[in-house]
C-alpha cells in the first residue's frame, strides 16, 4: 500500500492574490509560487511546503453552482487545523469575517465562516 497524502486543491475564486493575502494572515501560511496558468488566467498556490491550496482565476468566469452541499461535485469546505483554535478565531474576527457554527465534540473543537466568494472554510483543533 503506498503512503499516499493530499498535496493539493485547486479551487476557483475571484482575486488569487486577495485569498491568498488573507490566508497568509490567518494562518501563518505563506505563497509557494503565483503566475500565469497554463490554461489562462493567474493562480496562486498557498500553504506549507507540504501541502497547499491552488487559487485559480480564469480569464472568464461563469455563474457559480447553487448549493455545494447538494450539488455532486460541490465543494462543501476547506477544513484547516491550527494549534489554538482561539487565536485563530481572534484572527478571522479581525479580518472582517464572522464565525459560526462552533462545536466542540470528538475528535476536535471548531468553528465556520465564509471567506471571500462564499468559500467555507472549517477551523479545528485537536489539541
Amino acid at each position: 500500500m503506498q503512503n499516499a497524502k493530499l498535496e493539493h486543491i485547486n479551487m476557483t475564486v475571484s482575486d488569487p492574490r486577495k485569498t491568498a493575502a488573507l490566508l497568509c494572515e490567518l494562518f501563518d501560511w505563506k505563497v509557494r509560487w503565483s503566475g500565469e496558468s497554463t490554461i489562462g488566467g493567474f493562480t496562486v498556490h498557498v500553504g506549507r511546503d507540504d501541502a497547499y491550496l491552488a487559487l485559480y482565476s480564469p480569464e472568464r468566469t461563469r455563474s457559480a453552482r447553487d448549493n455545494s452541499y447538494v450539488t455532486r461535485g460541490g465543494m462543501n469546505h476547506v477544513g484547516v487545523v491550527v494549534d489554538d483554535l482561539d487565536e485563530a478565531e481572534r484572527r478571522v474576527i479581525a479580518a472582517g469575517f464572522e464565525p459560526n457554527n462552533h462545536g466542540d465534540y470528538e475528535p476536535g473543537r471548531r468553528f465556520y465562516f465564509d471567506g471571500h466568494d462564499g468559500i467555507e472554510f472549517e477551523v479545528v483543533s485537536y489539541a
